[in-house]
């Protein structure tokens, strides 16, 4: 019959291969090797009809609660890796270590022959006992494998293409195998990409789970790769004592494996002493922090991730440092600063007022980020565990903006809620009222609001007794509210008790971080589970656009621009015209000319002004070319430039 003849044909080329009868040429050396293994270790045939080994039903339960940890955070990966690839007919599967399927997700299409050929739980695909496939040559190779139809060993398995990736525990061994399995007679290339993603993912949060209660550094040499598949991750005690690391981490600091990396101490690594990174990278902030690595003087950006039960071991000196070290830790602010001078001041200004009782005034152009940064506000403060009520004055009719913000009792107009409503100034109770747009409030309520920010009390529509308050209050707007009471449009009394501090956040065009600060959102825009490599040129054209709609327009963009992206390697290509071409637009800027308020400089800096023109234009506007040359960082060119009144050309 032609299925065995074709079974045959495939005896036939194994030996051929393994015997060296047939120069090879066409298998590849895994597949050529694992098929030696089949024959000459384990002994057996290619057109063996063989069904899988399975466990007995207690067998494989024991197993799947003794692995409960690895199987709830695969669970979680597997429905992702499936929803990836749903409709190609591929099964997602995880082994134990010794090739046990314990967790199967499977396409319909493929359900019934997976079945058949044993591709359940409890069924055993060692290499040993099912030959050369995906699951258990991964096994014996210990790294990632495709195993394409007339790979397999066995005969009856050459309808089978698997891609398959070890799950690779903090100590360096194998804790399973994630697999995808198909009858697709197409190898899917980004199959292999995809599952390689999952497994690590698995990997990584494996090791945050299984060190959670110890300090663990995560660092990348690039800042928006900290908290990405990328990251290098370390658990040490308090000590200073490494306990493991994870494959990226000895990768990227050149150790061969774990027991080289535990023969040092975190200090032996970084120049940072750990109550210097644990006040640099506090738990709460998601900013990586520069340090560098003593052996190659390499820099490196780090976030250090304190025990989750809050305790520093006590016992150790290093921990009596961190409880009795005198500097103070940096707030959420922090978050906020990538290097622009005027941002560093305003987040001084605001950690200066914090918890004591001084309203705030936020200005700045709409989409500089005002919400933001009144957050972050709240969040540093000693109300963060209270609630954070914002409200937008511009988007609530008259109307209703009354009882909105002051609620109303039972039956206090026509439509009103039959329980009445708290308002949101009472919902702020204790923590703190964010007062967005204020400079659209109504003049008819200005008054109430003024009476509200002076009693600390508030009464509520319909109401007769007044109710205590404690809230914070932050404003903000984009209007020019002196020139409104000059009007006659704001209360002038409202005005000076909501500006107890004033904080103007600059426009994204006059920010001197632009380059940091697109690089923190191209991390913000990028999935885990798709990274994303942007060529520098694409970095500096959006430095150099106007943006006319700040941080909001920048971020929409970038997000559109993620999404329409046909591959995860960005190039200038994918900048959609019709999404760039409004930022392109300076109104007031042509390249090469100085603003307004730079027309007149001194001698000096028009001499530096000239230098900078004219190897900007010997590199023909490239940023990263230009600093280079002039041995400075592209922040410092940029600032320059800014100084100077040059533009990049539109």
């Amino acid at each position: 019959m032609q299925m065995s003849e074709a079974h045959s044909q495939h005896r036939e080329r194994v030996f051929s291969v393994i015997t060296n009868s047939n120069s090879g040429k066409t298998v590849r050396r895994l597949i050529s090797n694992s098929w030696k293994r089949c024959v000459n270790e384990y002994g057996l045939d290619p057109v063996e009809s063989r069904e899988p080994t399975f466990v007995e039903t207690s067998f494989l339960q024991e197993r799947q609660e003794s692995l409960d940890t690895l199987l709830e955070i695969a669970r979680v990966e597997m429905a992702n890796l499936y929803q990836q690839i749903a409709n190609t007919g591929h099964s997602v599967l995880l082994t134990d270590d010794s090739g046990m399927i314990i967790h199967y997700t499977g396409d319909p299409s493929f359900d019934s022959a997976a079945a058949k050929r044993g591709l359940q739980e409890g069924a055993i695909w060692s290499e040993k006992t099912q030959g050369t496939n995906g699951m258990g040559t991964c096994l014996a190779e210990q790294k990632p494998v495709v195993v394409h139809h007339e790979e397999h060993f066995f005969a009856n398995n050459l309808n089978i293409s698997c891609t398959a990736s070890p799950i690779i525990d903090p100590n360096g061994k194998i804790l399973g195998v994630l697999d995808a399995s198909s009858e697709s007679s197409r190898a899917q290339e980004h199959t292999m990409a995809l599952v390689n993603m999952s497994a690590k993912t698995i990997e990584n949060r494996i090791f945050l789970c299984m060190f959670k209660n110890h300090i663990i550094i995560r660092f990348h040499s690039r800042p928006e790769f900290v908290n990405t598949l990328g990251e290098g991750l370390i658990a040490f005690q308090s000590n200073g004592t490494i306990l493991a690391a994870n494959s990226n981490a000895l990768f990227q600091l050149d150790f061969k494996s774990i027991d080289d990396l535990r023969a040092h101490k975190i200090e032996d690594l970084f120049d940072s002493q750990l109550y210097q990174l644990l006040h640099r990278s506090p738990n709460t902030s998601l900013r990586a922090v520069p340090i560098h690595e003593i052996k190659h003087a390499r820099r490196f950006f780090a976030i250090v991730q304190v025990p989750e039960s809050g305790q520093y071991f006590p016992g150790h000196s290093a921990c009596k440092d961190v409880w009795t070290d005198p500097l103070p830790a940096p707030s959420l602010l922090t978050r906020l600063e990538f290097g622009d001078h005027y941002m560093a001041q305003n987040i001084r200004i605001a950690q200066r007022v914090l918890d004591r009782d001084i309203p705030i005034l936020l200005k700045g152009e709409s989409g500089t980020g005002k919400g933001v940064f009144a957050k972050a506000i709240h969040m540093s403060s000693q109300r963060a565990d209270k609630p954070f009520v914002a409200i937008n004055c511009a988007s609530i009719p008259e109307s209703l903006i009354e009882s909105e913000l002051f609620g109303y009792k039972a039956g206090a107009f026509t439509g009103a809620n039959r329980q009445g409503s708290q308002g949101k100034i009472m919902q702020a109770d204790g923590g703190t009222l964010f007062l967005d747009e204020i400079g659209d409030m109504p003049l008819s309520l200005q008054a109430r609001l003024l009476r509200v920010l002076e009693e600390k009390e508030v009464v509520p529509l319909g109401g007769h007794t007044p109710l205590m308050v404690d809230i914070n209050i932050i404003s903000a707007t984009h209007r020019n509210l002196q020139d409104m009471v000059v009007d006659g449009d704001f209360r002038e009394d409202l005005y000076y008790r909501l500006q107890g501090v004033k904080i103007t956040l600059p426009p994204l065009r006059e920010r001197s971080d632009r380059y940091n600060l697109v690089k923190h959102l191209i991390g913000l825009e990028t999935q885990v589970s798709s990274p994303v490599q942007i060529e520098e040129e694409v970095i500096d054209q959006l430095c150099s656009y106007y943006w006319p709609g700040n941080i909001r327009q920048l971020r929409n963009a970038l997000r559109t621009m993620l999404a329409l992206a046909e591959t995860n390697h960005i190039t200038a290509e994918d900048m959609i015209d019709d999404l760039f071409r409004e930022a392109r637009t300076t109104p007031d800027t042509t390249p090469g000319e100085p603003r307004s308020e730079t027309e007149t400089l001194d001698p000096l800096r028009n001499a530096e002004r000239d230098a900078l023109l004219q190897e900007l234009e010997r590199h023909r506007w490239n940023i990263t070319a230009a600093a280079k040359r002039l041995d400075l960082s592209r922040n410092t060119l940029y600032r320059k430039m800014k100084r100077c009144g040059i533009s990049l050309p539109r």
